[in-house]
């Protein structure tokens, strides 16, 4: 058998060949490279924006969520932990606000199943308001831990009409009981009871300081109702009510005290529709 020399070029050209196979996959390979390192850039950043997101971002979402009627002012922090001055509107364009005593304090915590809230009010509440928040397909569930607080009635003004005329005085307890409220296709389910104490109540309509104290408890279920009535005083307040889709239908009266008729005119006037010594109130 006879041997066929191999040339020297040849030998030369098989790793210039393998390295020209090579280059293809290397140039890949760190094409590849780099993709993965500017997403995981990206990633990064969009993980830091989230995390040191600024406060004002939750203040914008509640102002537009509430049309302007509750205001987060002069925010500090992040939209994970923060606080703000906590302020009532009559909403937008409205001259009549009111401002809470101090700051309030908010935890947002994420969760497996959503997000956990924790609201520090420091000058109404000896604990934090808790909440639950549960997004799920075409829905939303809150579930709200009992929980008392007590508000300055002279808050309600901020909210415009008929409170900026009446522009109460007094203190408000405010009690809540197994609350939770579902959202789902478009509609809200409201279940367990809000009970609102406005107690040692006066007005600027009546020269009668105080008027009265008053119960408002709303309970729960396909129809959520509304039940008010007079613990006790000359201004006699009483009614009831029902959530009829989104809107709240109410019938109700009030009277004055026999001896404590003249006092209290001017505001039965502006309430309800007067027939005599007693006003009806209609809502709805």
């Amino acid at each position: 058998m006879r041997l066929l020399p191999v040339r020297s070029s040849t030998l030369r050209a098989r790793p210039a060949v393998a390295a020209a196979v090579a280059r293809p996959g290397s140039a890949a390979d760190a094409r590849l490279g780099r993709r993965w390192a500017w997403a995981g850039a990206l990633c990064g950043a969009l993980l830091c924006g989230l995390l040191w997101a600024p406060a004002r971002w939750l203040a914008a979402g509640v102002d537009q969520a509430s049309q302007g009627q509750v205001q987060l002012l002069l925010p500090r922090g992040t939209v994970w932990t923060g606080s703000a001055h906590l302020v009532l509107t009559g909403g937008r364009n409205s001259q009549d606000r009111t401002t809470l005593p101090g700051r309030v304090g908010w935890q947002l915590r994420p969760q497996w199943t959503g997000l956990s809230l924790a609201l520090n009010l420091d000058c109404c509440a000896d604990a934090p308001l808790q909440a639950r928040v549960q997004p799920g397909w075409n829905r939303v569930h809150v579930q709200i831990q009992d929980h008392q607080s007590r508000w300055p009635a002279q808050l309600l003004s901020g909210l415009g009409t008929p409170w900026n005329t009446l522009q109460p005085e007094g203190r408000l307890q405010l009690q809540l009981q197994g609350l939770s409220l579902d959202w789902a296709a478009g509609r809200l389910r409201l279940a367990g009871q809000v009970q609102l104490d406005a107690l040692d109540i006066s007005s600027r309509l009546s020269t009668l300081h105080p008027m009265g104290s008053y119960r408002a408890t709303l309970q729960g279920g396909d129809a959520p109702s509304l039940d008010l009535k007079t613990l006790e005083g000359s201004l006699l307040l009483s009614g009831q009510g029902q959530w009829v889709g989104a809107r709240l239908r109410f019938q109700g009266t009030a009277e004055a005290a026999p001896e404590r008729e003249a006092a209290l005119a001017n505001l039965l006037n502006l309430i309800g529709r007067r027939r005599g010594a007693r006003s009806h109130i209609t809502l709805g």
